[in-house]
């Protein structure tokens, strides 16, 4: 399920992630993680949420991260 728009996709159209120190990262296959769905990589909550699930106060700085993680996923 993705946090942000709540729904429900196959787990392999997801992009799995983590936030390790307060930094967000794709998952490193240990540690609590999160989907977030590709349509709300652009959604205007997604800091929001971001920062929610990594106890952040710089969402901007998230959503950056997330999407340069993108573009190294292609």
């Amino acid at each position: 399920m993705c946090v942000v728009c709540r729904e429900r996709f196959e787990q392999s159209t997801l992009i799995r992630l983590q936030c390790r120190e307060g930094t967000l990262e794709l998952f490193g296959g240990s540690g609590r993680s999160f989907y977030v769905c590709r349509d709300c990589t652009e959604h205007k909550k997604t800091s929001g949420q971001l920062a929610r699930h990594c106890k952040s106060n710089a969402p901007m700085e998230l959503l950056k991260r997330l999407k340069e993680i993108i573009v190294d996923v292609g």
